[in-house]
């Protein structure tokens, strides 16, 4: 299930990545293999870069091991706490989901410099080669989640949600499943915020590429990587804003109507994950 981010942005979010995948420690011990190759999707780097992005992506990912992931099982026993006591409220995923983006963007912080440097040593076909990679994947997804009616939009988010809710909680009740389909629903036109905004954040990265030799383009890319927020326009904002709030009503109410079974596999999936955590040779080396 591990999602494909590819280019530079992979990096940003270890932590999404890992926390998308059925076995962790499987995902995290194969990501010096998984990113390059999903990088290559995007961009042609020649063996001299190649070498550099292999050495430069173990010391990020040492990094991350032994310095991010102790966070995150803390982050794992917050979350279960409040399954295992019955308290799974708007205010509560509300603080979780604070929690999962500061370690996103301190992720961020830490190999936007890396990033800069990879960019900048870019060619003009390499650069024309990743920008026509972005559009045809930008293609790909407008045909997938704009092209069909409104009405199969809804259709298939509620399709998605329930198959992703049924790994985590098991097959969801008649009553479940209808507050999935009124929240779909709720979302309307989400779909095309949603690219809208990957489109104009594609080409604003491009633009900046391009003028990868200015004095301010390290700025541009850390503001696009980092902080990508603060080039969200008012009306996107506020269109994720209520997205987000949407999603933790969701949650919340079908907790509200969980039975024990689905609270059991949920505990079970938490503590899955947190023992993948636990394997990993860098937190045993930490601990020593």
């Amino acid at each position: 299930m591990l999602r494909r981010l590819k280019l530079l942005v992979v990096l940003l979010t270890l932590s999404l990545v890992l926390a998308g995948c059925n076995r962790v420690g499987l995902a995290y011990r194969n990501l010096d293999v998984i990113i390059p190759w999903t990088l290559s999707d995007y961009l042609d780097m020649h063996a001299g870069q190649k070498n550099w992005f292999n050495d430069t992506l173990k010391q990020h990912l040492a990094w991350h091991c032994t310095t991010q992931l102790p966070g995150y099982l803390d982050w794992l026993d917050r979350l279960q706490q409040m399954v295992d006591n019955n308290q799974v409220t708007d205010a509560a995923l509300q603080a979780r989901t604070v929690e999962a983006k500061e370690a996103i963007a301190e992720v961020a912080r830490q190999i936007t410099p890396s990033a800069i440097e990879l960019l900048k040593g870019l060619d003009d076909q390499q650069v024309k080669d990743m920008n026509d990679a972005l559009a045809k994947d930008l293609r790909k997804r407008q045909d997938e989640y704009l092209k069909p009616p409104l009405e199969q939009q809804i259709k298939e988010r509620a399709q998605r949600m329930s198959k992703r809710l049924d790994a985590w909680m098991g097959p969801l009740s008649a009553s479940q499943q209808n507050r999935v389909t009124a929240w779909s629903i709720a979302l309307g036109e989400q779909n095309e915020q949603w690219i809208g905004n990957r489109a104009r954040w594609q080409a604003q990265f491009i633009a900046a590429v391009q003028q990868r030799q200015s004095a301010d383009f390290p700025q541009k890319i850390e503001q696009l990587l980092v902080d990508r927020e603060s080039l969200w326009p008012p009306e996107y904002r506020v269109a994720y804003a209520q997205t987000e709030a949407a999603a933790r009503s969701l949650i919340v109410d079908l907790m509200a109507e969980s039975t024990v079974q689905q609270r059991l596999k949920l505990t079970q999936k938490i503590d899955s994950v947190r023992n993948d955590f636990k394997a990993l040779k860098c937190l045993k080396a930490t601990a020593i």
